[in-house]
């Protein structure tokens, strides 16, 4: 079956493969444009496994949340470079795959792999069509869901994706505009301050002990404390917690919108609820970083060029 160059622009748009690579594979296809797709696929297979072996740590975080759903989700895909963050088609993949964790209640990146893309692939295959096009070692390296009411922030263009919760006494209170931007702007708290914690009694007593035990130490080594009361210790010690609760956890955390509240951070969800006439309360957040714990492998971009142009 003869093929012409509207077949091979054809193919290209469709899988987004190189011009010569898609007349390769309609001629091995003998001009059918399904099996050419499929040959493409099954080099896209091969071409991510040859290469696995290199390390993906740039990409993107995503936050993505459906209103209908009650449901959002932080996920992180990583490629190799960042040129490859910025692409349309990369970008699309991983809000896709956003999409697929919420409609089907995945668990796991496992279960992720094997479910139904948005075009009736696999995530897999989906995954392994990219690789080709792209040319780069992709991986979907992780991802969190909450249920309820969210809201999502993304920064510096995934470099940190954030999901934080609310649970609102008037449900209806939570489709105005003041709570939007309210979401929004503890979202970017949580980004920019990084709390460990949502609140003081989400701290773990282990932490808290430890916390103490390194408050006592400091204590014990200074002169100006070896005369005070044991009592009067105590209560040092249980300000200086205090701080450790206010550096830490999100609520008791200084507000740092002071153009918009001067406070803590629940002290302006208080007052945004108050402007609703309703009861807000966050309940949990996530707060994921690009290429966290990954180990980068450094290399010489000129020696990495001169590589590519004599190979």
């Amino acid at each position: 079956m003869a093929f012409t160059a509207q077949d091979v622009k054809a193919l290209r748009e469709k899988t987004g493969v190189g011009m010569m690579e898609c007349k390769k594979a309609l001629t091995e296809a003998d001009g059918d444009m399904d099996k050419a797709v499929e040959i493409l696929r099954e080099r896209g297979l091969a071409a991510a496994q040859k290469k696995a072996a290199r390390i993906a740590a740039e990409g993107v975080v995503l936050s993505y949340s459906d209103p209908e759903l009650k449901k959002g989700v932080v996920i992180e895909v990583n490629s190799e470079t960042d040129f490859v963050a910025k692409n349309e088609k990369f970008i699309d993949f991983v809000t896709n795959c956003a999409k697929v964790v919420l409609k089907t209640g995945v668990t796991t990146v496992e279960e992720l792999a094997e479910a139904e893309y948005a075009d009736g692939r696999t995530v897999t295959q989906a995954l392994n069509d990219l690789i080709l096009a792209i040319g780069e070692n992709m991986k979907i390296r992780r991802f969190e869901t909450m249920q309820g009411t969210v809201a999502t922030y993304v920064h510096g263009g995934g470099s940190v994706g954030v999901m934080v919760g609310f649970d609102v006494a008037d449900e209806s209170a939570a489709n105005a505009s003041e709570f939007d931007e309210m979401g929004k702007n503890i979202a970017m708290q949580i980004a920019a301050m990084s709390p460990a914690y949502l609140d003081e009694a989400s701290v773990p007593a282990s932490v808290i002990e430890y916390e103490k035990g390194i408050l006592a130490a400091q204590m014990k080594e200074d002169p100006k404390m070896a005369s005070k009361p044991e009592a009067v210790l105590q209560k040092i010690a249980a300000g200086k917690m205090g701080k450790y609760y206010k550096e830490n956890c999100l609520v008791e955390q200084e507000f740092v919108r002071s153009d918009l509240f001067q406070g803590s951070v629940k002290g302006y969800i208080d007052s945004v609820a108050k402007s609703l006439g309703t009861e807000i309360k966050a309940n949990g957040f996530i707060r994921m970083t690009r290429g966290e714990g990954i180990e980068k492998k450094k290399e010489n971009f000129a020696e990495e060029i001169a590589k590519q142009i004599k190979g």
